[in-house]
């Protein structure tokens, strides 16, 4: 939901409950069904998750199942514009989850990106403004930065990955490497979004995605193997918040 925030915000367009809702139903649908389908995985890099999948993850399953299909009936009642493309999560869940792209190097990172940053387009969809600059703006920004987290996140998961027969870059290159790679990225997107901006007619305040550099920045040198649930589950899951965090922040000082 923050990234929506983030876009209806930045692209000024009302904020409404009905897209914040639909990209929830979404998440909770697709991040139930991984569980299941990384539950190999889980135990040997994640055992608390692993075990907490177990003993409640039917459960959760069956609420993240029908949130969505919920969502998906009440979008076509309600004539939601692109009702139809609600099944792209579906679509995405099998398959990253049971197509095989999560055993592809950089690709089901770069899945995860894609994934993320249509979550932009979705909203300027919902809002007919599709095409508008700041829309594809934010869709490419986001795709570019959580591909670089989702790099970053496979560090925590080396040794099932490649127990699996998962390719991953840390797994591939080394965690320093990784970083450095990382670290690379953040600044050429950092680089890319001001020349951007700089040489087209997008407002200056879209700088303020910029933040979100810093903080990806800010936790590179600290992934390690190591790190536990707290750092991988809620300092890098917790990028697109915090950016959506400092959006409101700014508009509400603006």
């Amino acid at each position: 939901m923050s990234v929506v925030v983030t876009t209806v915000v930045l692209a000024d367009l009302p904020l409404e409950p009905i897209p914040l809702f639909i990209v929830f139903a979404a998440t909770l649908f697709v991040y139930t069904v991984n569980r299941f389908t990384d539950l190999e995985e889980d135990e040997v890099n994640v055992p608390d998750r692993a075990a907490f999948t177990k003993r409640y993850g039917r459960l959760l399953l069956g609420i993240g199942v029908c949130c969505y299909l919920g969502t998906i009936g009440v979008a076509v009642v309600l004539g939601v514009p692109g009702a139809i493309y609600l099944l792209l999560p579906l679509v995405a869940a099998v398959l990253y989850s049971i197509g095989g792209i999560k055993r592809l190097l950089l690709v089901k990172n770069l899945f995860v990106g894609v994934a993320w940053g249509l979550l932009p387009l979705g909203a300027g969809y919902y809002y007919d403004s599709l095409w508008t600059p700041e829309i594809l703006f934010l869709a490419g920004y986001i795709t570019a930065m959580i591909t670089i987290a989702a790099v970053v996140f496979d560090i925590k998961d080396i040794e099932g990955d490649r127990a699996e027969g998962i390719a991953t870059v840390p797994n591939t290159v080394g965690v320093p490497r990784t970083r450095r790679l990382a670290q690379a990225g953040t600044l050429v997107v950092a680089a890319a979004v001001i020349a951007v901006v700089a040489l087209t007619t997008l407002s200056s305040a879209l700088l303020v995605v910029l933040a979100m550099n810093v903080y990806v920045a800010c936790y590179i040198p600290f992934a390690t193997a190591e790190r536990g649930p707290l750092f991988y589950g809620f300092v890098i899951d917790g990028e697109h918040v915090f950016l959506a965090a400092v959006v409101i922040v700014f508009e509400l000082l603006g």
